[in-house]
């Protein structure tokens, strides 16, 4: 399960990345809900929100390490509940995703565009990093209860 799921988003990011290198790049934007989102090509260099640009090496080792400890983690308990597991997985699935792009264009390919707020341009691997994130805030908080007691 958790192969077939981190390859599920993986394909999904990379496929979408392929799409928006070969078809949205001459476009540069699509406007998809006018004033509400577009689809907009921009390579990213920094992280989040382009902080940090330029930093690729750091950001490549950074990754590889995260996803080390993850694999890691993901293996050695047998315990582990579901729900934490399926945060890992799409931790690990948008991270790698994004560090494909890194070590294969020295930048991420970025392509969603929420303009009536004017959110940074984001990808699918960012989508699924930001959501496994929540999930494990919410088991930690919520349900292992060490934290919030």
């Amino acid at each position: 399960m958790a192969i077939i799921t981190i390859l599920i988003i993986v394909v999904l990011d990379q496929l979408t990345k392929y799409w928006a290198s070969t078809y949205l790049k001459p476009k540069s934007t699509i406007t998809v809900i006018k004033n509400v989102f577009s689809l907009t090509y921009v390579e990213n260099r920094g992280a989040a929100f382009g902080i940090l640009q330029n930093q690729r090496w750091l950001f490549i080792t950074l990754t590889i390490i995260i996803c080390i400890g993850i694999f890691y983690y993901l293996y050695t308990d047998d315990n582990m509940p579901s729900i934490l597991r399926i945060s890992l997985y799409f931790v690990l699935g948008g991270a790698i995703g994004n560090l494909i792009d890194r070590i294969k264009n020295g930048y991420v390919v970025d392509m969603f565009h929420l303009t009536f707020i004017d959110f940074p341009v984001f990808n699918i691997a960012d989508c699924f990093v930001v959501i496994g994130t929540i999930i494990l805030a919410y088991y930690l908080l919520f349900i292992d209860g060490k934290i919030v007691q």
